[in-house]
C-alpha cells in the first residue's frame, strides 16, 4: 500500500504507479495559476528540482520541524521516529521545491515499517523552507516509486544521512 499526502487515500502498488504517472502527466501540462497555494496543496510531484548542482547545506533545524511536521502524520508512533537527512542548496531554484529523504519509523502498515523514503512539497522563503505537504511516503519494496518520483526532479532519498 502507498499513502499519498493528499487525502491519505490508501491504493494498490499498482494503481499507485498509475497514479504518479497520471499526476507527472498533468503537472507537465498544468502549472499551478498562482505558486503559493501551490505550495500549500500540491503533491510534490509539482515542485521544482531542489538543485541542478551548487553549493549544499544542511537543513536547519526550523526547516527539519517543518518536513518533521508534514510526514508525521504518516507514521504510527512518530515520536520515535528517526530522520535521515539530504542536503538543500545554499540558493534554491525556485520558492516551491520538491524536498527528499528517507524515515525510520513504524508506518500504519507492517509492510513499511522500518526505512521509508518519502518526497514533500516544499515552500521556500529567503532559501529556507518555511512549509512542506506531505507528497508520497513508502517503505519496503513499495520505496522504489519514491525514489522514482524523487528521481523526476533530480533527487535521491538515499543520500539521506
Amino acid at each position: 500500500m502507498v499513502q499519498f499526502g493528499w487525502g491519505m487515500k490508501r491504493i494498490s502498488t499498482a494503481s499507485a504507479a498509475l497514479a504518479a504517472s497520471v499526476m507527472l502527466a498533468a503537472c507537465a501540462t498544468s502549472p499551478p495559476a498562482d505558486p503559493a497555494p501551490a505550495a500549500a496543496a500540491a503533491p510534490a510531484t509539482g515542485a521544482t528540482p531542489v538543485a541542478v548542482g551548487g553549493q549544499q547545506r544542511d537543513l536547519t533545524p526550523d526547516e527539519k520541524k517543518v518536513i518533521v511536521e508534514a510526514v508525521a502524520p504518516s507514521l504510527r508512533n512518530a515520536g520515535a521516529a528517526k530522520y535521515r537527512w539530504t542536503k538543500f542548496p545554499v540558493v534554491p531554484e525556485s520558492d516551491t521545491v520538491a524536498y527528499c529523504a528517507t524515515v525510520d519509523a513504524q508506518s500504519p502498515h507492517a509492510a513499511y515499517d522500518g526505512r521509508q523514503a518519502y518526497i514533500v512539497d516544499a515552500k521556500v522563503v529567503g532559501g529556507h523552507i518555511t512549509a512542506a505537504v506531505m507528497g508520497l511516503i513508502a517503505g519496503g519494496k513499495d520505496a522504489s516509486i519514491v525514489g522514482g518520483m524523487c528521481a523526476e526532479h533530480g533527487l535521491n532519498p538515499n543520500n539521506a544521512s
